[in-house]
């Protein structure tokens, strides 16, 4: 008679939110919304995601609502991932029980978030000293100001310095939370994800937060239908000029009009595709570093582990090892 597996299925990631008073609900909403909501059509072990509060009544930004059903802080000590709270504010300082949390878990090894200003409470607990951050474009020069010891990067969507990571304005939370789900699940799931928000690929974390955007003249038209029809190409020769073509216009106002909608160049963004597009191929089971480099548009293996370290932090066989599929092992033989 089989016995029972001694191994038991593994533990969720658990994710935190510790929500303070004037919280903006935005941020909160991105974090329930990509970790705390339930992903049956993935098919995968999802979050654990919960609320923690220093009080048991906490008031959002400007009295929206009040937040009454939040655990207490010790449920941070449990968190693999602690997103940190954001306040309207900087300067009015985190609660000191709040610091005191986000110190215990930077001390016993828990992922730190910190979506947009939440970077000052991450700041105000030591935690980044030394180390590179992001925050709201409008609040960089405080912040600058009170943290001196903090590599600050003011142009950036969101900044992955490893177990901590921060993000700029209040959008931008989705961008670094997608990321965040890539890097635990993989660029599949994370694209997924993004269809499920009808949200759009998220952007790299090195695009500008910022980004001029003029009253365009009524001729003009999104890059929208541009960038599909260079999606569907991308494992072919693609240049600025053939980009352009298709747009019916100048390289130069492709590369103006790039910059003001995308926050990138056009071949930076090519690149950024490819990697994209490398990922899937290696989650998909598709094998072999050069395979996968002409498959993706990346042309070799070196530029394929050159772009994918850029982009991604990992070399290819690293990405595989963590998240490609499985293959069914091979029938065994039958003896005649």
């Amino acid at each position: 008679m089989p016995q029972a597996s001694s191994q038991s299925a593994p533990e969720p990631h658990r994710v935190v939110l510790i929500a303070d008073h004037g919280s903006n609900p935005f941020e909160m909403g991105v974090a329930t919304e990509l970790f705390g909501l339930r992903r049956p059509e993935l098919d995968i072990p999802w979050y654990d995601f919960s609320i923690c509060a220093p009080e048991t009544g906490v008031r959002m930004h400007e009295g929206m609502f009040h937040l009454a059903a939040a655990q207490g802080l010790d449920a941070v000590q449990r968190a693999d991932t602690v997103i940190v709270p954001n306040r309207p504010d900087p300067l009015a300082g985190a609660s000191p029980a709040v610091v005191e949390a986000v110190r215990g878990a930077a001390a016993r090894g828990a992922r730190l978030v910190g979506f947009c200003t939440g970077a000052f409470t991450l700041a105000e607990a030591g935690v980044l000293d030394g180390r590179r951050a992001t925050t709201h474009w409008r609040w960089a020069q405080t912040f600058t100001a009170r943290h001196p010891r903090v590599d600050l990067r003011p142009d950036v969507l969101f900044i992955d310095d490893g177990d901590v990571l921060t993000s700029a304005g209040s959008a931008a939370a989705l961008d670094l939370g997608l990321h965040l789900v890539a890097r635990d699940h993989g660029a599949e799931v994370a694209a997924a994800v993004a269809r499920r928000l009808v949200f759009a690929a998220h952007r790299d974390g090195g695009q500008r937060q910022f980004i001029e955007r003029p009253l365009p003249r009524l001729r003009d038209s999104s890059l929208g239908p541009v960038l599909d029809w260079a999606r569907e190409r991308l494992v072919g020769p693609l240049t600025v000029a053939d980009l352009a073509r298709r747009a019916g216009v100048s390289p130069a106002t492709l590369h103006r009009r790039f910059r003001a909608e995308v926050g990138a160049t056009p071949m930076e963004w090519v690149a950024g595709e490819r990697v994209r597009l490398a990922c899937r191929l290696i989650e998909r089971g598709e094998e072999g570093t050069e395979r996968v480099a002409h498959l993706s548009g990346l042309g070799t293996g070196a530029n394929l582990r050159t772009q994918m370290r850029r982009r991604t932090g990992v070399t290819p066989s690293a990405y595989r090892a963590r998240f490609a599929a499985e293959k069914a092992p091979a029938p065994a033989a039958v003896a005649r």
